[in-house]
């Protein structure tokens, strides 16, 4: 699956220039606005939409780029699909920002996106089968893959002496190719898996769940779930019954809803999440600042400014809003050679492409693709301290 694939492999009647208004050009934002990471998604939301404000009447010929919003669910992959059918042939955007979680996000680029030749960035689908999926260049991710994600939670471990724990995951995409990856790199460093074992969302009742696991004998809950559903249910009844009072955190668990719900007794706890401390995510926390954003490092913002960034570059390098001739500009914008910019220089990166130069964008989350167009990326180590969510050391 190689990115510089031309996007002219797919049929002309489905690549060509997305529907205008005037000046306005439409970019998709597929996330789950319901369901299991709600509390997260208006965030990410806004973050892909400051990129839009940013450039706002300096795109091609005095274009200005608008969001329209889908919901993804998170969940419902006939949902997800549904909704994105919709912002690509009703809509007519040029590109989705989006989508969120990892099978609603195969979902939608497999039976639409992929299709009808529509370039996909997501900021947050983690799932290491998405790095295989026959694309034809259409997907990409700033967000990198739970096949790191696992090695850097097992090297946590392995630092901190933990040898033994109890792994719970969602039932779906995410979870268990998480759980695979932490489970191969733990037990390859000598670490041991009591019991691992699949959750579903949405139940009202965990005590089952949670009863089989402390059965295990493992001290430490790893939860590869979901920050406002079956991880924070999973979470909840372990401290309510006894059953574990040390957590172990992956991605989806990150978020400033989990620490309102569970309180002081979620302090000490271990997690990871994308990011870095480079010099563009602090850029981007100045920038998000001064628009007046609620937020400005939200989990997944970078990512999710830098995914709609990424389309509108690819957008001016191609001189056009033709969806193939996005795809085929963006690893160059995204990679070296080129001007480094970072978040709050995105007008100044389309002066250097409308005159003809290169940009290497690197953006708030220190953005490289791979041959297969994701983000290496690099992971924030978390505690819980004090009540917020505290970066230890970047990996």
């Amino acid at each position: 699956m190689k990115k510089f694939l031309l996007a002219s492999t797919i049929m002309a009647g489905l690549t060509g220039a997305a529907f205008a208004d005037g000046h306005e050009l439409k970019m998709g934002v597929i996330l789950g606005f319901t369901g299991p990471i709600e509390s997260l998604t208006p965030d990410m939301a806004s973050a892909a939409e400051l990129a839009m404000k940013e450039t706002a009447g300096e795109v091609l010929d005095g274009k200005t780029i608008v969001s329209v919003r889908g919901d993804s669910t998170c969940t419902d992959a006939a949902a997800a699909t549904a909704a994105a059918e919709r912002l690509i042939t009703s809509d007519g955007v040029v590109g989705i920002m989006g989508a969120d979680c990892s099978g609603v996000t195969t979902a939608i680029a497999n039976n639409v996106g992929i299709p009808n030749g529509v370039v996909m960035v997501s900021p947050s689908a983690t799932s290491p089968a998405l790095s295989t999926i026959e694309d034809k260049g259409f997907f990409f991710r700033t967000a990198p893959s739970d096949a790191r994600q696992g090695q850097v939670l097992a090297d946590i471990l392995k630092d901190k002496g933990i040898t033994n724990v109890a792994v719970t995951f969602t039932n779906n995409d995410y979870g268990k190719g998480l759980e695979a990856s932490f489970k191969a790199a733990f037990e390859a460093s000598g670490g041991k898996v009591a019991i691992s074992a699949a959750h579903e969302d949405g139940k009202a009742d965990y005590s089952a769940e949670v009863g089989a696991l402390a059965a295990a004998g493992a001290e430490h809950l790893a939860v590869f779930g979901y920050v406002d559903q079956g991880g924070k249910g999973i979470i909840q009844t372990s401290l309510d019954t006894g059953a574990f009072e040390k957590f172990i955190l992956a991605d989806g668990m990150i978020g400033e809803s989990l620490i309102a719900a569970i309180g002081e007794d979620l302090n000490g706890t271990i997690g990871t999440l994308p990011g870095s401390e480079s010099a563009g995510a602090a850029k981007f926390k100045e920038v998000a600042s001064a628009a007046g954003l609620a937020k400005n490092d939200g989990p997944f913002m970078p990512e999710s400014y830098d995914a709609a960034a990424l389309m509108i570059l690819a957008m001016q390098a191609a001189g056009s809003s033709d969806r193939a001739a996005i795809q085929s500009n963006m690893m160059g914008v995204a990679n070296a050679p080129g001007e480094k910019i970072l978040p709050g220089e995105l007008v100044k990166a389309l002066g250097i492409l409308k005159s003809g130069g290169q940009v290497d964008y690197e953006g708030a989350s220190n953005v490289t693709f791979t041959d297969v167009g994701e983000a290496a990326g690099s992971y924030k180590e978390l505690v819980v301290k004090g009540g917020k969510f505290e970066t230890v050391k970047i990996r």
